[in-house]
């Protein structure tokens, strides 16, 4: 354990001109994950953090992060109230390579901890609209994608005919998820700049405040409820509480907004049977069809969301079947 930390401590050194390494911590689960991490402390007291990915998923990610917070610039981060890592060096190490960044403290917040800290909820909102009212300028400058409504729509589209051709999505999932392909008022919105894969995971606070988001790897212009779609696993009043401040603090007026939420927040399950039959993994199959049917239980009660748009403007049904046989050629 120390070993790997004092290697660590000697890249950054390597990495990092001039920085001289009085002490070391690690940085989440040093015996698990997929990178080798530790947090070092300088002469001065600051902290920077160094990550060695231990495979090549670890340094896909590492790297589509570096691109996004090199994209942030000093200028794009003054409009955001929470901190983001900013890059100090590299060093490489055998076939891949150590990234140096500023070390952000905090912690990640749980699900149950938006229930009984409204401030906290009140906070998330208020991080997740201000990332969403960044100018989509540097977003295009950096390279990064850019996706329109009718694109994000066909990804859903192919989670669901993927899924459903393995033949284990309950026949109420089909339908209920049919029909919000179909609805073409509820894909109707601008896209912006959104982190992708916001989460209890990449969501840091202190207190009752987000403190600092990481892993930006999904940087990108698109569709604005993918960020809040993780909160729906939650308590529904977490959710609203959330979306209030998200709202109270521009976070636009996207009427379908929350319906859009909820479908991608039920076709996680969808994409965990994907990733299930494509690492031929029984145990994880078997969880989401689990997860699937408790979703059916959850929908078909009276109090049930609808995903549905209030005053849905159909698409024909020729339109569904050619989106989705473009879609089939574009995965096939």
């Amino acid at each position: 354990m120390a070993g790997s930390q004092f290697t660590l401590a000697a890249l950054a050194t390597t990495a990092v001109s001039g920085l001289v390494v009085t002490g070391t911590r690690t940085l989440g689960s040093a015996a698990s994950g997929d990178y080798e991490s530790a947090v070092l402390r300088d002469a001065d007291g600051t902290e920077t953090a160094i990550r060695r990915p231990r495979n090549q998923r670890a340094e896909a990610r590492q790297s589509a992060d570096l691109v996004a917070i090199r994209a942030l610039s000093a200028g794009i981060r003054t409009r955001l109230p929470f901190g983001v890592a900013e890059y100090r060096g590299q060093a490489p190490i055998g076939s891949t390579r150590a990234i140096v960044t500023t070390y952000l403290p905090g912690s990640h917040p749980t699900l149950k901890a938006l229930v009984e800290r409204p401030e906290l909820a009140t906070s998330v909102g208020r991080a997740v609209a201000a990332i969403h009212q960044l100018p989509t300028s540097f977003v295009t400058d950096a390279g990064l994608p850019s996706l329109t409504p009718f694109e994000v729509l066909r990804s859903a589209v192919s989670v669901m005919d993927r899924a459903v051709a393995t033949k284990l999505v309950p026949a109420a999932l089909k339908e209920r998820w049919e029909g919000a392909a179909r609805d073409q008022q509820l894909w109707q919105f601008t896209p912006t700049v959104v982190h992708g894969s916001l989460g209890t995971g990449t969501i840091l606070v202190e207190g009752d405040a987000v403190s600092g988001v990481i892993d930006w790897g999904e940087l990108r212009l698109g569709d604005p409820a993918k960020d809040l779609a993780w909160v729906l696993a939650g308590r529904k009043d977490a959710f609203d509480t959330v979306l209030s401040a998200y709202e109270a603090n521009g976070g636009g007026r996207d009427r379908q907004l929350a319906q859009r939420a909820r479908v991608h927040h039920e076709l996680e399950t969808a994409q965990w049977l994907l990733h299930g039959v494509q690492a031929k993994s029984t145990e994880v199959v078997d969880d989401a069809v689990a997860m699937m049917h408790r979703l059916v239980d959850a929908v078909q009660t009276p109090s049930a969301a609808p995903l549905q748009s209030v005053s849905p403007e159909t698409m024909e049904i020729g339109e569904v079947e050619q989106l989705l046989s473009s879609t089939e050629r574009r995965h096939g």
